[in-house]
């Protein structure tokens, strides 16, 4: 296998300085964690494809194609075995878990995260347990999936917990990230009114809970707050542009009435409250069914599908990486800053553009693993969806003041290393 320092495994941000770690020390809470182990809890196989017992040795030498920006040792790694002449899997317990930071009791926190099966959850649970703190998640399952976290089961630092958060939930704890919400188009409006009692009800209820334990509580908001913006970037201060009305409502004005609950108990009752409105989050473990752009892309493109780009593809977006939210979650958690704060990344593209270069990462992919293409993918154009916002990018002018953040991933690495996971789950048979 490659090492870190080869050219082709090196990981690079904007700036062209190698990316060893995610994370910073930085409000007195150390959130730093070295990007290989990180990588090892989602890049790699979820199981040996073979009954051999020498094949697990040789995993490190001889690493399929979408490990390759991973390194050291598969310890880490799940046993289980696939069969591939009867499609079936025998699941064990014996793996080793990633190594967590031994903290004393005064450093570790205790902190629960609604959502945390979910795509930005599980990110964030898996940064929080390498950190050594003591995690609960809360999730119903229905856009998560218990193998998001399952890695961690059994972790005397972790326990999972089936539970929706319509329900009151009783535990001590000193952070709550309130991440519950379905967030792509597709599944929050599968049950509209389910949506909207998620977003009040399950707020309420874990605000409840902060204002009784005394933790501290940030909620995932959106940047679907601002709707349709009228002001070009979309500053914190911008009320937004929302119809009350239409598809994608519940969610949007969920959201707006999340946020002016989480205030009301902030000036009411004293409770310490920190507001992440997060933009278009792209990375591993997204449900590559939901709708959302970049896994749409991807998904089309790896399968040798044409590419849908709704509309005329003029429309922006602009992309950040999963690893830079977390940071800016953490960053934002263990801050002074109350005040709503925009979690994203200002690079902007057309739609049309993204496709392109979403094509071009996947063609670079499957040549360097020696995949021939019977034929380039194309790009095809489809009727827009009603309310689909024409621009959307965030002004983090206050994140950058306050937090000391600011996106270090660019976009063409971010996709790469997600056309390798889309990959790896293609050729695992779990897609």
């Amino acid at each position: 296998m490659s090492s870190s320092s080869d050219k082709d495994t090196q990981t690079l941000d904007k700036n062209g300085q190698e990316i060893t770690s995610v994370g910073f020390q930085r409000f007195g809470f150390d959130c730093e964690v070295a990007l290989d182990v990180l990588r090892s809890l989602y890049l790699r196989s979820h199981y040996v494809v073979s009954a051999s017992e020498s094949q697990v040795q040789e995993l490190d030498a001889k690493e399929e194609g979408h490990g390759c920006l991973t390194q050291g040792p598969n310890a880490y790694q799940s046993k289980s075995i696939f069969h591939p002449d009867t499609q079936s899997i025998s699941y064990t317990t014996l793996s080793r878990f990633a190594p967590v930071k031994l903290l004393p009791s005064s450093s570790r926190k205790r902190i629960l995260v609604t959502g945390g099966a979910g795509f930005v959850g599980s990110h964030l649970v898996d940064r929080l347990m390498l950190l050594g703190h003591e995690v609960t998640v809360l999730d119903n399952f229905f856009t998560g999936s218990k193998t998001t976290v399952s890695h961690w089961v059994g972790h005397p630092n972790f326990e999972l917990v089936r539970h929706d958060v319509v329900e009151p939930f009783m535990i001590e704890c000193d952070q709550i990230y309130h991440l519950a919400c379905p967030a792509s188009p597709p599944h929050y409006q599968f049950n509209a009114v389910k949506t909207i009692k998620t977003s009040f009800m399950g707020t309420l209820n874990m605000l409840g809970l902060a204002k009784r334990t005394k933790a501290r509580f940030l909620i995932s908001s959106t940047s679907e707050v601002y709707g349709d913006p009228e002001v070009h970037p979309q500053p914190e201060d911008y009320w937004g542009h929302v119809n009350p009305i239409g598809p994608r409502a519940c969610y949007d004005e969920g959201k707006r009435v999340a946020e002016t609950l989480t205030y009301g108990f902030h000036h009411q009752d004293g409770v310490d409250v920190r507001v992440a409105r997060i933009f278009n989050t792209y990375g591993p473990r997204m449900n590559p069914h939901d709708g959302r752009v970049v896994s749409n892309f991807i998904v089309q493109a790896l399968r040798g599908e044409d590419m849908t780009v709704y509309g005329d593809g003029k429309q922006t977006r602009s992309f950040q990486y999963i690893h830079d939210l977390i940071d800016g979650l953490i960053a934002l958690m263990n801050s002074d800053e109350s005040r709503p704060v925009n979690i994203g990344n200002s690079d902007e593209f057309t739609i049309g553009e993204f496709a392109e270069l979403v094509r071009e990462i996947v063609e670079k992919v499957q040549e360097e693993d020696g995949i021939k293409l019977e034929r380039r993918v194309q790009i095809v154009y489809k009727p827009i969806p009603t309310d689909d916002p024409q621009k959307r990018r965030p002004d983090t002018t206050r994140a950058k003041n306050s937090l000391g953040w600011q996106p270090r991933w660019s976009v063409r690495m971010g996709l790469e290393e997600m056309v390798r996971y889309y990959k790896a789950k293609i050729s695992e048979g779990s897609m």
